[in-house]
């Protein structure tokens, strides 16, 4: 059988970011500990998304599904598209 023990974390802020707290704590009328819980609760759902469409594409490029760019080719091309472009507003 497992068992967790969850212990309280102190972290501590530089003052410009804990007087936003502070601030956002007040105008929202929660503590400063459920708003920290939000935002890492956030960050590691982001996260989670983060990898999971990183893992797709990986997976593309590793199947065949999708083509790697060459990326000096890219920038070549889009230097390329953006003197032509310019080359035409001048000229009119």
């Amino acid at each position: 059988m497992l068992s967790f023990i969850l212990k309280a974390m102190e972290v501590r802020f530089n003052p410009d970011l804990q007087a936003k707290l502070d601030k956002l704590a007040t105008e929202t009328g929660r503590p400063t500990g459920e708003l920290v819980e939000d935002v890492v609760a956030g960050y590691f759902d982001e996260l989670a998304q983060t990898r999971e469409m990183l893992n797709r594409r990986y997976d593309d490029l590793k199947s065949g599904r999708v083509k790697p760019l060459d990326g000096e080719e890219f920038f070549e091309n889009l230097r390329r598209r953006e003197d032509e472009l310019l080359k035409k507003h001048s000229a009119q």
